[in-house]
């Protein structure tokens, strides 16, 4: 039985004011949030108290492991340019900034179809005269919502007489970006299981396992997962189908019977899963 299914990425980006010492200072959004597949604006304003400054160029880079990587460069003479691999997917917001004559105050970058990979530490640079360089940096940490599901073992579960616990369903989230918490909600007196994987791509997958001894009286009993991302709640529930011998009883007997005695009768009663289809009396 699945559960609603997510793909999308979570989004979350900090980041600090630094001013100059002349009074120019680059501005950048403190928190940014979006969902990989959907759009983010990484914010970079440009503030001059102290007039007049010419701006040179603007550079973005992402700077990973000590490496930085050039992403878009927007200059006044040679206009501007996202190079690969992001040139499909990150444009300059503001149109002023394509322009013949650009105004370069404000070179918000747009990010479209959010990646996994996308997470780094992300550099905006003006280079202006005759103040020198202006730059701020941002920590962009992508999260990854997971995909969640939960199943039976088995369509049928079997009581045996030998009372063996056996698990009867998993819960799965998968692919999480930080991990999940699953908890399970039953009247059953079973006990839960819990595993993490983590995966190459920095994701997590945490998958729990419910077992219980299957009887009469778990049959028709409901159990719930319950799967905790951040502050979101994902629940499923499944009811399970024990299958049990025939439990017989036969009720009518009341212990004062005797020759003659009109109007006795015994009824047999049987509970059993599947339903009992035929009854046979022996004396």
């Amino acid at each position: 039985m699945a559960m609603a299914m997510f793909t999308s990425f979570w989004i979350f980006l900090v980041a600090v004011n630094v001013p100059g010492a002349n009074g120019q200072s680059v501005q950048m959004d403190s928190s940014k949030s979006g969902f990989v597949g959907t759009q983010v604006e990484l914010r970079c304003l440009f503030v001059n108290s102290n007039p007049p400054v010419k701006i040179s160029q603007v550079t973005w880079q992402k700077f990973l492991n000590g490496t930085k990587q050039n992403v878009a460069i927007a200059n006044p003479s040679l206009g501007v340019s996202v190079l690969q691999p992001f040139k499909e997917r990150v444009s300059f917001k503001q149109a002023a900034v394509r322009h013949l004559t650009p105004s370069l105050e404000d070179t918000t970058i747009i990010f479209n179809n959010l990646r996994l990979s996308d997470e780094a530490a992300y550099i905006c640079e003006y280079t202006t005269f005759p103040a020198g360089n202006r730059e701020n940096m941002v920590n962009l940490t992508v999260y990854a919502r997971p995909i969640t599901r939960m199943s039976l073992t088995t369509p049928t579960i079997i009581a045996r007489p030998q009372k063996r616990k056996m698990t009867v369903a998993t819960c799965l989230s998968a692919n999480g970006k930080p991990p999940s918490v699953i908890t399970w909600e039953t009247r059953l007196k079973g006990e839960a299981s819990f595993q993490e994987t983590r995966n190459a791509n920095g994701t997590v997958t945490v998958r729990s396992n419910y077992v219980v001894v299957p009887s009469r009286a778990t049959h028709r009993q409901k159990l719930t997962c319950i799967v905790t991302y951040r502050n979101e709640r994902i629940t499923d529930s499944v009811i399970l189908n024990v299958q049990y011998e025939p439990e017989v009883n036969i009720n009518g007997f009341d212990g004062n019977w005797y020759l003659n005695r009109q109007d006795v009768e015994l009824t047999c009663e049987a509970d059993a899963n599947p339903p009992i289809t035929m009854y046979q009396w022996k004396l």
